[in-house]
Order: C-alpha cells, then sequence, then structure tokens
C-alpha cells in the first residue's frame, strides 16, 4: 500500500517513487540485513484495438517516429522480459484490446487478435467499453473459445480462446448478481502476491450500443476497486494494481513521460481509491502521460500497440508492501526484428481474407483527416474525414427516405485516408463498426435540442454538407438533468440546405443506429419518429467513393461561432 511519493527522473524520463506505508528508514547494514526485496516488473498497454499490421498515417506515429504493428510490438516484449527477469515480469493491458478493429483482425471476430496477444504473452488485461460491442456471450466465447456461432470457424480452424485472463469487476450479470468475468487474479512472484484488479468505465451503456451491454449492469469504478481490494487484502495481497478502462488527458506540451495540467474522469476516480491500491494502468482515452494521482502510480500507453509501459516495482519480501515504483513509456519502434511467430500469424489471415482487402473503391486527391477542427476552447468540432461520412450518409439516403441532413458522432471515425486509391480495407478501417443508417422524423426544437446535447456529451457530431448553424462559446451548457436547456447554440442560426429550420415542423435526419439508440448521450435521438433502417454505414461510405471519385477533403465550415464572418 502507498503514502505519499515523491517524483525523481532518471535518464531524462519522468518516473514516480512511491515509499511503503509505515516504512522505516534504516542503516545500510541493518537493510543489508533483512530478506532482499522482491524485484517485478509489469508490462503495460491498452486500447490496441486489433492492429496486427502497423497502423498508418497519424496513427502510425509517436513522438516524431513510426511505431507499432503486432511483429515489433511482439519483439519489443521480449527484449524487455529478458532485460528484467523473466520469471518476475507480468504481462497486462487496460482494456479495448478488441473492437473497432481493422479489417484484417474485425473479418474474423478479432480472433486474430487475441491469438496474437496470446501468443506476445499477455497475461490479465482489463474489459473495455469495446469488449462489449458485439454482446456479453461474445466476450466470453473471446475469452472461452469455440467457433463464431453464425459465421463458424472463419478461417477454417477451430478457436481455442485467449491464453490471458480478461478481468470484470464492475460487469455485473442482472440475473444473477455476479461479475461477468473473474474481477480480479492474484499473481504469485517469488512468495509475494500481486493482486489486479480489472474494470471498465462506468460509462460503457452510453456509448456501447443497448444489444452490447444487454442484461448488464456497471458499477462505480472507485467504489469497485476498493471492494475487490479489500477482498485481496483478507487473502493477504498487498501490492495492489487495478487495470482500468477509464483515462484522462494532459496539456498539449506534454510527453508520453510527462503529466502535464492533468484532468479527466480518471482524476476523481484515482483520488477515491483506498490507499491500499498502489498503481492504476488506464486507458480508453488513446492518451499516453506517466503520473501521480493520491500517492498512486497512474499510466497510460497511448493506442493501438505504438507504446509499451514500463513499470517496475520493488516488493517487500516480508510485508507483501510496495517499497517503490517506477514507470516510463516506451515507443514501440519498428527498427528491431519482426517476430517471426507474429508474421505468420499475419499472412495465414491475409491469405484467407483474399482480394477483398485489396479492392479499390475510390480516389482521393489529397490525405483526408479525422482531426478535429477547434471550435472554442478545448471544444473540437469538424474533421474533414468526418464531414464527409456524414456526406456520404446523407447521399445515401437522401433520395429513398427523404432525409435533408446527416450527422456523424466522432468516435466511430477511427482512422484516416491517405491520398490516392483507397482500398476497402482502407475504407473499413476509417468506419469500422457496421452500423446500419436510420433516418428518422424530427422536429426543429428536438434538432436544436441534439445540437445542445452535444456540449453536456462534449462530443460534437460531423454534419453533412447541409447543415449550418453557429454556436455561441459564452453560452451556458445545460444541466445534465435538462439537456435541452443549454444556450450554446444560437437559435435561428440552424439552416438545412440553407433555409432556416423551424421549431415546429419536422425534418427527416440520418444517423447510425448507435446515435439513433442514444449512444454518446444523445438521448433526444430516441424520441424520433418514423424510424426507417437503411444499409451499413460502411457500404454507404463505399458506395459514395465509388460514385464521386476522385474526392477531395471536405471543408470545416459547418459550424460557425458567434463573431466570425459568414463563410
Amino acid at each position: 500500500m502507498s503514502i505519499p511519493g515523491m517524483r525523481r527522473a532518471a535518464i531524462g524520463l519522468t518516473a514516480f517513487a512511491v515509499t511503503a506505508f509505515g516504512a522505516v528508514a534504516t542503516a545500510p547494514n541493518e537493510a543489508d540485513a533483512g530478506p532482499k526485496p522482491v524485484d517485478v516488473t509489469l508490462l503495460a498497454l491498452n486500447d490496441f484495438h486489433g492492429h496486427l499490421e502497423p497502423p498508418g498515417g497519424s496513427s502510425g506515429t509517436i513522438e516524431d517516429q513510426p511505431a507499432g504493428g503486432v511483429e515489433y510490438l511482439a519483439t519489443h516484449l521480449a527484449e524487455l522480459r529478458k532485460a528484467s527477469k523473466k520469471k518476475n515480469t507480468v504481462t497486462v493491458a487496460a482494456g479495448d484490446l478488441i473492437g473497432a478493429s481493422p479489417l484484417l483482425s474485425a473479418a474474423f471476430h478479432d480472433e486474430p487478435t487475441i491469438e496474437a496477444l496470446s501468443q506476445a504473452g499477455l497475461d490479465y488485461a482489463s474489459v473495455g467499453n469495446h469488449e462489449f460491442d458485439e454482446g456479453s456471450d461474445e466476450l466470453l466465447r473471446i475469452q472461452h473459445g469455440g467457433c463464431h456461432p453464425v459465421d463458424g470457424c472463419a478461417d477454417g480452424t477451430p478457436y481455442q480462446g485467449a491464453d490471458f485472463q480478461y478481468l470484470s469487476a464492475n460487469a455485473f450479470v442482472d440475473e444473477t448478481g455476479q461479475p461477468l468475468l473473474p474481477p480480479y487474479a492474484i499473481h504469485r512472484v517469488q512468495g509475494v502476491k500481486i493482486g489486479f484488479i480489472g474494470m471498465t468505465l462506468e460509462g460503457t451503456p452510453d456509448i456501447v450500443s443497448p444489444d452490447g451491454v444487454a442484461g448488464l449492469t456497471f458499477a462505480d469504478e472507485a467504489q469497485t476497486a476498493n471492494r475487490y481490494a479489500r477482498e485481496l487484502r483478507r487473502k493477504g495481497v498487498e501490492t495492489i494494481v487495478v487495470l482500468l478502462h477509464e483515462g484522462g488527458n494532459q496539456a498539449g506540451a506534454g510527453g508520453i513521460n510527462d503529466c502535464v495540467d492533468f484532468t479527466g474522469p480518471v482524476v476523481d476516480i484515482v483520488n477515491r481509491m483506498d490507499r491500499s491500491i498502489d498503481v492504476v494502468v488506464s486507458g480508453h482515452t488513446h492518451q499516453a502521460y506517466n503520473c501521480e494521482v493520491n500517492n498512486k502510480l497512474v499510466t497510460s500507453a497511448s493506442s493501438y500497440g505504438r507504446l509499451i509501459t514500463d513499470i517496475d516495482l520493488k516488493i517487500d519480501r516480508r510485508t507483501g508492501d510496495v517499497l517503490r515504483a517506477t514507470a516510463q513509456n516506451l515507443v514501440v519502434t519498428r527498427d528491431v526484428a519482426e517476430d517471426p511467430d507474429q508474421t505468420a500469424l499475419i499472412d495465414h489471415y491475409q491469405t484467407v481474407l483474399g482480394p477483398v482487402a485489396g479492392r479499390e473503391v475510390g480516389e482521393t486527391t489529397e490525405a483526408i483527416t479525422r482531426t478535429q477542427e477547434t471550435l472554442f476552447d478545448t471544444v473540437r468540432g469538424e474533421s474533414p474525414l468526418g464531414n464527409l461520412i456524414a456526406d456520404a450518409q446523407h447521399w445515401a439516403t437522401e433520395g429513398d427516405q427523404n432525409a435533408v441532413a446527416a450527422f456523424m458522432n466522432p468516435g466511430g471515425v477511427r482512422a484516416d485516408l491517405d491520398a490516392g486509391p483507397v482500398t476497402y480495407e482502407e475504407a473499413f478501417t476509417a468506419q469500422p463498426f457496421s452500423n446500419n443508417l436510420v433516418t428518422l422524423d424530427l422536429t426543429g426544437e428536438q434538432l436544436y435540442c441534439l445540437l445542445e446535447q452535444q456540449f453536456v456529451t462534449e462530443r460534437v457530431l460531423y454534419p453533412s454538407a447541409t447543415v449550418r448553424y453557429v454556436v455561441d462559446p459564452a453560452g451556458g451548457t445545460a444541466p445534465a438533468d435538462d439537456p435541452c436547456a443549454g444556450t450554446r447554440v444560437v437559435r435561428g442560426s440552424l439552416t438545412f440546405a440553407d433555409v432556416p429550420v423551424e421549431t415546429d415542423a419536422t425534418y427527416r435526419v440520418t444517423v447510425n443506429n448507435f446515435l439513433a439508440g442514444g449512444g454518446d448521450g444523445f438521448s433526444v435521438l430516441t424520441d424520433g419518429t418514423n424510424p426507417a433502417t437503411g444499409q451499413i454505414d460502411l457500404d454507404a461510405l463505399v458506395a459514395y467513393l465509388t460514385a464521386t471519385s476522385p474526392v477531395s477533403a471536405p471543408a470545416t465550415d459547418r459550424i460557425r461561432t458567434t463573431g466570425e464572418s459568414a463563410r
């Protein structure tokens, strides 16, 4: 268990020292007389999202260098284990290993990713929100094995399940009241016990389709961690690590081993955790940081396997307490040998996938990125690729469904499109969720409410080219209990095809089925009427690219702020 620690710098990298509660200073000869502490290395990652091959575009670099790819990740992990004592090394992850994955993994229900990470030596992982994308039964199949109930053994071989253990402390099955998967694991290293508690964010139902979380209840993260920390201590465990799929952000100037102006949900969660918890390996925000919060080491390794967090623990052999904890984020560079087993796995699935992935579906005149423009302060607004996808969804539904506009959620846009030919695999990687388009009737008043909810949920939707409106940075954000009462959106400014939207008129608007179900907190969409379910969103994007190529990056001029000149 931890007490206030001290920051130390080691070879230019930031780390944190944590001194054990109740430790008494001793002279060197007295310290030498006792049993030597046990040195344990934790190798941590998070938000891998099925990126077996090196990610491309802006997602494929970190610290200004190419990074990621499971062939390199496995090699780096092996080298780090070799540098430490292999038997004293535990490899862990903080959720979203699967889901929102590139085609090579997603086409096989992410079985390749589970096989690759098992092969790379992963020991324990918390569930993340994306582990629930296909529902709890599918998550249990991913853990335990067996062919997919619909698609069977897609690559022609049996699926054996994960060699690592998923942990799910705060996802409870309504029917039984028990956790869906084990809440924690106890790992023994040279006679000392280390407890790993794994969980996802309590808000998982808000960002996963209702079918994915049906029959489950998600509990408060800090309360859950404290509950199981007490249980672990009753079992003689004093070193406790939480694998938490929730995170934070540091200011833009912060590097991968910094903690500059650290904010986000994880801060409150960790501040409410019991002092017996020593380390929190976090994720979800795709950020890199190395922090101390509430006398606990709090880390995150960005995303897509581009970083490994190397955490070193020194544990008192007699008491089981952590004497010291330090961490550093290390870049998964591509200047090492490719792991041959991972190469063979990728080659196998590429062969099975065949020519589908490489089929050209369109062309771009320039790179079209998902990088969001700053709307005001820290609020992010449009992105070129987000706008393009919204345009595709409107294009796909304006004829048969009379849609006058479309809105796309930013979390559904996962990768950039490079300049030049666009393959099916690239389009899939950019939009991998296979949501259906839903066109429904919304009143003008509901549409203004939808736009106000953007600032409650802190997620600004990407609008189609038919949409224009103005935001007032000085306006008020709606209270949580009355999400339509905000004054961020200037009344009278919303237009569809340059025609003002009337609050008492009704309009046909297209979103994906995730949003239509109230996903990302957009509850007003559940009040829409006359819903018509259309094609898969990816199919709409592919058809749009094929029909309109070569495609250029749309301008990000659909949302203006007060004071801007009309554009």
